[in-house]
């Protein structure tokens, strides 16, 4: 159902946005030259409107989010109901609500086996934060309180608060607070197009493995808490493993004694073509953070799945957990959440991907490898990442430095009618699962279009010394 179309002002807005807002993850120099923020004022689909009239599709589902696609009345419904019978209500007081105890018995059901339990939150980065602490008090009820290091990987994106951006790997973001934190150690990627070109995939595989087990033994198994990662990096540029990387990573972590954590807030709901991305790999972690599609970001809410081993050493140590949030199990976020798996199941949109969207998404971001400034092309399920080089057949940068080619075409992708992101030199895409593959094709012609018109542009740039 499309909701009636408002008449805003949008210049006014802009005003607005100029004077009193500040927008997530800006450079608001950049905002304010460019007379404030894009204004979208309404979506339907996998469609976003912006108040100059353009329609734009949404090649990143909102931020990584809008699994179910825009527009869906069900879920207006499911909050609307439940504002009427119970709005809010917390958790701190021995208490809880119908949505929230019946979404936990959804989300069980679809992590399987061991994991059977959640505590809830409102973002991804609280998931995180969540992680954090529940994994060094675990490690304290089991009377081994040295066990408080976590690892990491750099490039990796685990969120915007200060325990997020210390697990995260991404070095601009530690410079801004003195970050990480103590306690936080850094190993490679498994990122083979930047850090291992040219190297044999099996080679580099173990490398980066290899990193792994040497911080471990570097800081020493008997303080080491966990391992943490995304089964593919999102934010750190769609870098999926190569083969056989994540069970060797859980062998290690059973080698060791060491609890596993897979960042599921991009990879979950069906975004690889399972239910969570550790399944795509055939992997059991100890601990899963999730949020973004457990509600197609219709509402916030986050939570992380807890395994039976952790929760039995809760409830047979007891002992107050003292971490929460007032927003912990929001009814009326769990009603939506609850309303959204519901819609994902029904319409089978996990499966459509694994088996029809997401394979037709690889078959037609492969047709740019022809293109010149191609380096490579990489998807799982539905998200995927395009290379942008100066030499084909090389992993040559424009300028030899990373983060010049990506934002011109991303630019005009978004001009040209695509929102997608560019993540240093690569254009990533990550479409609501509804995706038809007559938009993916749409998709993909316009990121074809915009290389097109980028590569005079791109082809002209000189360093500043010859200019």
């Amino acid at each position: 159902m499309t909701a009636p179309l408002r008449n805003h002002d949008i210049a006014e807005l802009k005003r607005l946005d100029l004077a009193h807002h500040l927008p997530a993850q800006a450079d608001h120099k950049v905002i304010a030259e460019q007379g404030g923020s894009r204004i979208i004022t309404r979506a339907e689909g996998v469609y976003i409107h912006d108040g100059e009239g353009h329609q734009i599709l949404d090649g990143m589902a909102g931020l990584w989010c809008v699994n179910v696609g825009y527009g869906r009345e069900e879920l207006a419904k499911a909050a609307y109901d439940q504002m009427l019978e119970l709005p809010y209500y917390n958790t701190f007081f021995k208490t809880a609500s119908p949505p929230p105890i019946q979404l936990a018995a959804k989300i069980a059901q679809k992590m399987g086996g061991h994991l059977s339990h959640v505590f809830y939150n409102s973002s991804g980065s609280e998931a995180n934060d969540t992680v954090f602490r529940l994994v060094r008090h675990y490690w304290k009820l089991k009377g081994e309180p040295s066990r408080t290091v976590f690892i990491s990987r750099w490039n990796a994106y685990h969120g915007s608060t200060v325990a997020g951006v210390s697990l995260g790997g991404m070095k601009h973001m530690h410079r801004q607070g003195d970050l990480p934190i103590a306690g936080v150690e850094h190993v490679m990627q498994p990122y083979h197009f930047g850090d291992g070109f040219g190297e044999d995939p099996v080679a580099f595989r173990d490398r980066a493995v290899q990193a792994i087990e040497d911080k471990i033994l570097e800081v020493g198994p008997e303080n080491v808490a966990a391992f943490i990662g995304e089964p593919v990096q999102g934010a750190g540029g769609v870098i999926i493993p190569p083969d056989g990387y994540w069970p060797a990573v859980e062998a290690l972590c059973r080698k060791y004694g060491i609890l596993l954590v897979c960042d599921e807030v991009i990879c979950g709901f069906g975004r690889l073509g399972q239910w969570f991305g550790h399944q795509h790999y055939g992997v059991k972690p100890d601990l899963i953070a999730m949020a973004k599609g457990l509600s197609s970001g219709y509402l916030p809410i986050s939570a992380v799945g807890v395994a039976d081993h952790i929760v039995a050493e809760l409830r047979e140590k007891g002992g107050d957990f003292i971490h929460g949030f007032t927003y912990s199990g929001h009814p009326t976020a769990a009603a939506v959440a609850l309303k959204n798996i519901e819609i994902m199941e029904r319409e089978g949109l996990v499966e459509r991907t694994r088996e029809e969207t997401g394979p037709y998404l690889a078959q037609a971001l492969a047709s740019l490898n022809d293109h010149p400034l191609v380096g490579e092309v990489r998807s799982l399920g539905l998200i995927g990442a395009v290379e942008i080089v100066r030499e084909k057949g090389t992993n040559h940068r424009f300028l030899d430095k990373e983060g010049e080619a990506g934002p011109i075409v991303r630019d005009l992708c978004i001009r040209n009618g695509l929102m997608v992101r560019a993540i240093r030199d690569s254009i990533v895409c990550c479409p609501p699962l509804i995706i038809t593959k007559a938009q993916i094709d749409e998709l993909v012609g316009i990121i074809r279009k915009s290389l097109d018109e980028a590569e005079p542009v791109l082809r002209a740039l000189k360093p500043k010394e010859e200019e």
